[in-house]
Parts: C-alpha cells; structure tokens; sequence
C-alpha cells in the first residue's frame, strides 16, 4: 500500500467533514469546500480522523489512494488554515493594487493589466510591489498566482518582470565585447 495513504488525516476543532458516498465535504472557519474521490479508494472517518485505503491490491489504486490522501489533507488544512501565495514585482514602474474583485496591474506595458480574481480567492496588496493570494483550494491559489505570474514572468537579464517570493531566478551575464 502506498506510504502516503497509510497517514491518517487529523482532523482539527472547528472542521465537520461529511461523507456521502465518494464524496468528502469539509466545513471549517475559513470556508466550505468539497471534493470527488476515486471509487478504487475506500474512505473512512472515525473519532476525529479521516483515512483512505485501496480497494483492491494493485498498482494504480495504491497510487490512486495516497493522491487522493494528499488531496484530502489539502482540503481539510484549506478549511482549517487556507492556503497562500506571495508574489513580488521587480521592475521600475511595476506596480500592483487591488479594488474588490479585480487587480490593477502596471507591468511596463503601453496599457494596464486588468487581472479578474476567482471567487473564492481574495487577493490582497500590502505594498505597491507585493500580492498576496489567499484561498481555500491549494490548486486554484496556485493557479490564480501562475496566471498573474504569466502576464510578465522575471527576465534572466536585470530579473525584472513578476516573480515568487522564494523564486531564485538564474541571471544571465550581460553581451560581452
């Protein structure tokens, strides 16, 4: 079986997970969210924790049970604590600044970026260079922060351009004479 599906999930105070058939619905503070799982995978809740086991012996449902593991935990920590992504821009004139549902983006371009946030996701800017991208659903803040990383990723030459926090960017050496 796999290593990963033999991890029971915790399911921490303030969480109410239900499940109907294959389907896993967990309430927390920070929100609602729901979720399919696989039928070659069993799933079981009893006294506060959440577990997940293959049907059968084979290959793909021990692999199918500890991916669809992984994404329970995900959902029970995205209800419990939520997920987030930081963003920074590099660049004179880049500029970030969010009004509701959308997020104004000056990224060097003859005209502004107009990025429309998800529902679900709230993207905050606590500085005119930094966003952060806060939600439920690990895949859609990743998804959401790719998608405003695409519209100027950081260039290898003076690294200007909109990038992770963490990411190191590979910097090129100038034309050399």
């Amino acid at each position: 079986m796999s290593r990963v599906a033999k991890q029971p999930i915790q399911i921490p105070t303030g969480v109410e997970v239900n499940i109907s058939g294959q389907t896993v619905a967990a309430k927390g503070p920070l929100g609602a969210a729901e979720m399919e799982v696989h039928n070659i995978v069993e799933i079981a809740s009893n006294d506060g924790i959440l577990s997940c086991s293959p049907k059968s012996a084979d290959k793909k449902s021990n692999a199918m049970a500890g991916t669809m593991r992984a994404l329970m935990h995900n959902l029970v920590t995205g209800v419990s604590k939520g997920f987030e992504k930081k963003l920074i821009l590099k660049g004179i004139g880049y500029r970030a600044q969010a009004k509701g549902s959308v997020l104004n983006l000056t990224l060097g371009f003859s005209h502004p970026v107009n990025f429309a946030v998800p529902d679900g996701i709230t993207v905050e800017t606590p500085s005119q260079t930094e966003i952060v991208v806060k939600g439920v659903n690990k895949q859609v803040v990743g998804q959401v922060a790719a998608n405003i990383r695409a519209y100027r990723p950081p260039e290898p030459y003076k690294g200007k351009g909109v990038r992770y926090i963490d990411e190191q960017v590979v910097m090129k050496d100038a034309k050399k004479k």
